[in-house]
């Protein structure tokens, strides 16, 4: 890499960083995210796992909020601040690594209908359409039952369920960067298919691709959680489970409101920052959207 294109790219970042901290929602966002994932990362450096173990539980049961557990206990008698920091390790990785999934397979499948025209496209485009109609969380179901429990299942299987709307969208896209008259001069000086795609339709695709992967990933997040309360969780501690182990000892009707709210904030607050930063990724990086900082 040259010193030229260096800078150039520093250029390019510094324009971006000062455009993103235009957005104070997006700014917010990241905070909290930045937060979860570094809580997320320090568990194991600053608990012992040992605690999520039932037969070494020290609280009583359901027992409200205290000096020795802040956040109350479970029906185990387990401290709900830990598993709060476990179980975002499980659901926050889930997240991302469905959500990487999900944009990899609509990406791929996005720029090839756009790229190629005739009966390829018109299959990839039932295909997707076919993934669209179909109930997504259903089908995660179904698949997660289908294949058993385990945090890589249900990667799989949220991944494979919500890629269409990501597939349309990057087709789109890539029909509007194929019709600029630079793509037909690269065709025309003998430019093949592969390089068409990957030196030019995709880093154009790709500011849309980060930010509708960051809208995914809490996407994502509500997909697991709604899946680990069904019962098709990954069997380890995550904030779903938790709320699935709050409805199955009746917490909410035994006044015990840490056991039920804690989980459900954990999912709205990350989910919410994700929002956030993703819409402000989509605005500072679609000149049309640009306007006053939010």
């Amino acid at each position: 890499m040259t010193s030229s294109t260096r800078v150039r790219r520093r250029a390019a970042l510094g324009r971006f960083w000062a455009e993103f901290r235009r957005r104070r929602s997006g700014v917010a966002g990241a905070a909290v995210l930045l937060t979860a994932v570094a809580l997320a990362l320090l568990t194991p450096l600053i608990t012992d796992r040992a605690g999520l173990d039932v037969t070494r539980a020290a609280g009583g049961r359901l027992a409200p909020p205290s000096a020795a557990f802040p956040l109350g206990t479970d029906e185990s008698g387990r401290s709900i601040l830990l598993m709060l920091l476990w179980g975002s390790r499980v659901s926050l990785l889930i997240g991302f690594m469905s959500a990487l999934l999900s944009m990899l397979i609509g990406t791929v499948v996005g720029v090839a209908a756009g790229h190629f025209r005739g009966w390829p496209s018109a299959v990839l485009m039932r295909v997707t359409d076919w993934f669209l109609v179909l109930p997504t969380l259903v089908l995660a179901l179904v698949l997660a039952a289908v294949l058993g429990g385990g945090t890589s299942t249900l990667v799989l299987a949220i991944g494979v369920t919500s890629w269409a709307s990501t597939a349309r969208l990057i087709r789109a896209q890539t029909l509007a960067v194929e019709a600029r008259p630079y793509i037909e001069r690269s065709r025309v000086l003998g430019a093949g298919h592969w390089h068409i795609m990957t030196r030019h339709v995709l880093p154009s695709v790709a500011p849309l691709v980060l930010a509708n992967t960051t809208l995914m990933v809490g996407t994502a997040i509500v997909l697991e959680s709604t899946l680990a309360f069904l019962g098709a969780g990954s069997g380890q501690v995550s904030w779903g489970g938790m709320l699935r182990g709050s409805y199955d000892w009746g917490a909410a009707t035994a006044g015990a409101w840490w056991y039920v709210l804690t989980p459900g904030l954990c999912i709205v607050a990350v989910v919410l920052a994700f929002t956030l930063c993703g819409r402000a990724l989509e605005a500072v990086l679609n000149p049309r959207l640009r306007g006053g900082g939010r």
